[in-house]
């Protein structure tokens, strides 16, 4: 190929592959494939190759990355690189609009609004349209040359072009962009992945991940990043040829430069403020991290004339979501069982606000976590939530751990908060799993009369899930008629039910298609569990199977708490305060509602229309009055008797203590409960006693 020819070629395939890089880049669609674009890029390294005469900065093939660094020089800024300042509510943005319409009394207000991207803030310069050189914020006023490692970033233009042929004056003399360089949250998570396989130490974040990567001297490492920019200022020597904010965005991607597109203005200060809040869920959609809005006046002309106090303009401010992390002391570790018979340790620790709610627990996964992070009761950790749902911890702060700190020992705290039970890691897993054997139950009582033998092939998944429906529906419960052994392993074993809610979702047709059910009992079982579905509020509770949770701890808890969103929220030593609970039982209760499968059956339950009710049994002729029952009744069984004196406002318990009013001796009670009850001044009283304090 002759020179002219090349000449020809290479300017052609540098249009081509900079069209192709604008939409993909800026308007995020695609011309060609990404494999096709490879290919022109070939060619054109090829022709350079041949022809070096005819390479030019602007070139796609200029992007790698060359010889290591020796150093940063430091460049000073054309203007100043401000801070911002923070506000937190809408109320602090009320005020900042009231201080600028008191200095100019009069003037409209249009206000213009983008996301505050969490990255390093970074200036690129191009000259008669060529990128030049690439500055980072520093200390505002100078900042440090990292040209040759932003120049591997692949959606900065190396050129700019004027895609609808308006803005050629931009692509003449000196244009700053001003932007964030980012990390998106998927690349993010892939360079982890990838550095777990290999045993290397995770990244903590992707801010200071591309900070550093940015500053590292050796351009082929940056290369290997997949770090993004997102521009958010244009500067011109003539500030005239930006107007306002809106016109610079708009310039901003008809250049060819990456620039947010949820921006936007506004004439109204409450349709900013609304849409900010609209805001606040998602961006969690969103490829990079965000933690607010930056607002501006939409007028430059104003804006500067309004000037800078300090190191913040007059003109804007930094929209802050509610903070993301959060540092806290673990107070205890507990351990839940779940669903799947997996022991899950679980942080207590003071309430702390993170992302706008307040936290008191979060999921440690496995003992080889804990071990990984040596997380320690006393320690002070930084918690973060996952995806914005879910807390977690995230390291510990070492500076801060107490003195007397021990590891925690995961198998010693097993056999500790669950001694009656048998557990077993499997070398594949990182998870202690609950053995199936005659003693590991973790329901209560009602729960552990199955007669039902568990051969090797049923899971433990299914054992739990069979016992605590039976539990669930058992009249001390919600009291589901029909619902017994027999139906409920039917429905788990044809897995018709995966879960305790379930229940709430079968359908006659499927009932009817089991060998136990005809059309009555199938329609009588849908319509027994369709009543339902407004439940007592401690009856609920009891249902839930929560281990040392009895019938008389659920009312406890349902008259102290009044719903189960209070109950849920509710810290070890608040619980504390209840009669009756003490540490242990405490524990069990946020261990329960600390287990992510157990919630996530909280939100279905509601999601069937489930919902618990609140009727106050601090009334009634046994108010202030508890009984035990020893020996057996001959006119109803105990837990009638124990259900009557709850009805009437008594509380029922299972042991004599200071504070019971009456031990019933029913036939063939022994002495020492009598003997125990005389000497604590509490009153023995026979059936018949009993039956007439019931008005029977």
């Amino acid at each position: 190929m002759k020179h002219a020819e090349a000449e020809e070629r290479i300017s052609k395939l540098k249009t081509v592959i900079n069209e192709y890089r604008y939409h993909y880049h800026v308007l995020d669609e695609s011309i060609m494939s990404e494999a096709a674009a490879d290919s022109l890029k070939h060619e054109l390294s090829q022709l350079e190759e041949q022809f070096p005469d005819l390479i030019t900065p602007d070139s796609p093939t200029q992007r790698v990355a060359g010889k290591p660094l020796d150093g940063f020089q430091k460049v000073e800024h054309s203007s100043r690189m401000l801070s911002l300042q923070d506000v937190f509510d809408e109320g602090e943005v009320v005020s900042w609009v009231e201080r600028i319409e008191k200095l100019v009394p009069g003037r409209k207000l249009q206000y213009f609004a983008d996301l505050k991207m969490d990255g390093l803030a970074c200036a690129l310069v191009y000259i008669d349209g060529v990128f030049t050189q690439a500055i980072t914020r520093g200390d505002s006023f100078v900042g440090e040359d990292v040209t040759t490692n932003v120049k591997t970033i692949e959606n900065i233009p190396l050129r700019l072009f004027d895609t609808d042929g308006k803005l050629s004056n931009f692509c003449k003399g000196r244009t700053e962009v001003r932007g964030e360089i980012v990390m998106y949250k998927d690349d993010f998570a892939r360079l982890n992945d990838d550095r777990r396989s290999k045993n290397l130490p995770e990244f903590a974040n992707p801010r200071n991940l591309a900070a550093g990567t940015i500053r590292q001297l050796d351009p082929r490492l940056v290369a290997e990043r997949p770090l993004k920019f997102r521009a958010y200022d244009l500067l011109r020597e003539d500030p005239t040829e930006v107007p306002t904010q809106e016109f610079a965005y708009e310039t901003l991607r008809a250049l060819g430069i990456s620039a947010n597109s949820q921006a936007k203005s506004f004439d109204h200060l409450d349709e900013l403020i609304e849409y900010i809040h609209s805001w606040s869920e998602k961006r969690e959609a969103l490829p990079y991290f965000t933690d607010g809005f930056v607002v501006k006046l939409n007028d430059r002309a104003l804006f500067s004339e309004l000037g800078v106090v300090g190191k913040t303009p007059r003109g804007a401010i930094a929209f802050k979501y509610a903070a993301e992390e959060a540092t806290t002391i673990v107070k205890d570790i507990v351990i839940s069982i779940g669903r799947t018979g997996a022991a899950t340790p679980v942080a207590v620790f003071d309430p702390v606000v993170v992302a706008g709610t307040t936290v008191q627990h979060a999921s440690l996964h496995n003992a080889d976590e804990i071990a990984r992070k040596d997380i320690r009761v006393g320690d002070t950790v930084v918690i973060y939530k996952a995806g914005d749902i879910i807390p977690q911890v995230e390291r510990v702060i070492l500076e801060l751990r107490p003195k007397d700190s021990r590891q925690f020992d995961f198998e010693s705290e097993l056999k500790r908060q669950y001694p009656e039970l048998e557990f077993e890691k499997p070398q594949s897993e990182a998870v202690y799993r609950l053995k199936i054997n005659s003693n590991s139950f973790i329901y209560p009582e009602s729960a552990k009369q199955s007669t039902t033998t568990y051969p090797p092939i049923v899971t433990v998944t299914n054992f739990l899930l069979e016992r605590g429906l039976e539990h669930f529906a058992s009249r001390g419960a919600i009291d589901i008629d029909g619902l017994g052994e027999k139906n409920v392993q039917l429905l788990v074993r044809n897995q018709l039910v995966k879960d305790l809610a379930d229940i709430y979702q079968i359908t006659k047709e499927q009932l009817l298609k089991l060998e136990r059910f005809a059309d009555l009992s199938a329609e009588n079982l849908i319509n027994a569990i369709a009543q339902k579905k407004n439940p007592p509020l401690e009856k609920f509770i009891f249902g839930l199977g929560i281990r040392h949770v009895g019938a008389q701890t659920a009312i406890d808890l349902a008259n102290h708490y009044g719903s189960l969103d209070s109950l849920k929220q509710a810290t070890i030593d608040e619980l504390k305060v209840v009669d009756g609970i003490g540490e242990v039982v405490a524990e069990s209760i946020v261990a329960w509602f600390s287990d992510e499968d157990n919630l996530e059956l909280l939100n279905k339950f509601s999601n069937c229309g489930v919902t618990p009710v609140y009727e106050s049994k601090q009334s009634g002729p046994l108010v202030g009055k508890s009984f035990v029952i020893t020996g057996s009744l001959e006119k109803m069984s105990r837990d009638m008797a124990a259900e009557k004196i709850r009805t009437l406002g008594g509380t029922f318990q299972t042991a004599v203590g200071k504070g019971t009013t009456y031990l019933v001796m029913g036939a063939k009670a022994g002495a020492s409960k009598a003997d125990k009850a005389r000497a604590l001044g509490t009153e023995v009283i026979d059936e018949k006693a009993l039956l007439d304090l019931l008005g029977e």
